[in-house]
C-alpha cells in the first residue's frame, strides 16, 4: 500500500479534473475506485469523494456536511441500516482529533451547483470542524462530518 498522503498531491493543485474514477484513482487524489472516503482507521482520512451517494450530504461550497459510510442497500442505494463509527467513519473522526487536512473531490452527478459539468474535480483542502450521530431522512443512524475549507 501506498504511503498516505495529507494534503495537496504533487502535480494536482486545486482545480484538477479527471474524466472518471479511475484517473482519479491513477492520480493519488483519491485512491478507492469505488468507496467516498480514503484513509485508515489508524491513520486518518486523507481525501473524500462527494458523488451523490447519500442522502442527507449537503455542499454549500466552502462548508460540506458529509454523511459517513455505511448502511446502504448495495443494489438500491438507499439507507437500510444504522451506520457506526468504524473504517471510513472512525478516519474521519480521527482527522477530526489530528486536526488533518483532507482533500475533497467533487463528482458530477452530486446535487449540488458545486459539483463540476463532467467526472471529478479536485477542490483542494477542507478539515474536520465538528462530526456527530443522528437520524436522517430514511430514520437510521448516521454519521455526519462538517468540512469547512482550509484557508491555505
Amino acid at each position: 500500500m501506498p504511503e498516505r498522503i495529507f494534503g495537496h498531491v504533487p502535480g494536482y493543485p486545486p482545480g484538477a479534473h479527471f474524466a472518471n474514477r479511475r484517473e482519479l484513482s491513477r492520480s493519488g487524489v483519491h485512491r478507492p475506485l469505488v468507496a467516498g472516503i480514503a484513509g485508515s482507521a489508524y491513520e486518518g482520512a486523507e481525501s473524500v469523494v462527494l458523488s451523490g451517494g447519500y442522502e442527507d450530504s449537503r455542499d454549500y461550497g466552502d462548508v460540506v456536511i458529509y454523511t459517513g459510510h455505511g448502511g446502504r442497500d448495495p443494489d438500491t442505494g438507499k439507507q437500510v441500516a444504522h451506520q457506526t463509527l468504524v473504517r471510513g467513519n472512525q478516519a474521519l473522526a480521527l482527522s477530526h482529533a489530528r486536526d488533518l487536512p483532507i482533500r475533497v473531490v467533487r463528482g458530477a452527478r452530486q446535487p449540488s451547483p458545486y459539483a463540476p459539468a463532467s467526472g471529478y474535480r479536485y477542490d483542494g483542502l477542507f478539515r474536520v470542524a465538528d462530526y456527530w450521530r443522528e437520524r436522517g431522512r430514511s430514520g437510521y443512524y448516521a454519521w455526519y462530518f462538517k468540512l469547512v475549507e482550509r484557508p491555505d
